[in-house]
């Protein structure tokens, strides 16, 4: 009888054990993938500038290649400072001022002396010939570069602006030619009101625009 009761007894303590929620595993929760899906990279669009109407300054880079011309494909020419380049067969070659596409033609009609119907490509690898330099009071100081040519107040602009502590109608525009120096004012001030706009010239590359 004694080992009735005892094993009556620890059969109860199981059951309590186990019907305690505090004694129960909690559920497992769910594994996650170890490889989520992957959301597709957004698409970057790249704004490509258009040289169509670029007017081809000293310092720029050009490639030039003539179909099917041995010893004439991808030439890589410097625009020299006087505004030339010098080519195979046909020698210097006016480039400064033109657009791409005048300058194709011009060699072009040039080699058609010397090579039968030729066709020739040219592509501009840089426009570092087309900058102009600001300097001064402005928020980024420093040479400026753009695929065309701009007035004053846009190179300010591309300047950062003018600071609180700049002389608005002090500015000058400084171009050297040869062995000239031109100074052209300029008053922001003016500018900025729609007044005296013939101030506000269109910059020659190599122009430096000070701001005291």
């Amino acid at each position: 009888m004694k080992q009735i009761i005892t094993l009556l007894s620890f059969c109860l303590l199981c059951s309590s054990a186990f019907a305690d929620p505090e004694t129960q595993i909690p559920p497992q929760a769910p594994i996650e993938s170890a490889n989520p899906a992957i959301s597709p990279a957004p698409t970057v669009v790249i704004e490509q500038t258009n040289f169509a109407s670029y007017q081809l300054s000293p310092g720029d880079a050009l490639e030039v290649t003539v179909w099917k011309e041995e010893g004439l494909q991808e030439l890589q020419i410097l625009i020299s400072p006087d505004g030339t380049i010098i080519f195979p067969l046909i020698g210097t070659v006016g480039a400064s001022g033109k657009t791409i596409t005048e300058l194709k033609d011009n060699l072009t009609s040039r080699l058609a002396d010397y090579i039968s119907d030729p066709s020739v490509s040219v592509k501009l690898l840089n426009n570092q010939g087309n900058s102009v330099f600001v300097i001064g009071k402005v928020n980024k100081p420093g040479q400026v570069f753009s695929g065309r040519r701009l007035d004053v107040m846009q190179a300010l602009s591309l300047a950062g602006g003018l600071t609180v502590f700049a002389k608005e109608s002090s500015i000058n525009v400084i171009r050297r030619t040869g062995d000239q120096v031109k100074v052209f004012p300029f008053d922001y001030s003016d500018v900025v009101d729609g007044e005296s706009l013939e101030q506000n010239i269109l910059l020659e590359p190599g122009d430096t625009v000070t701001v005291p």
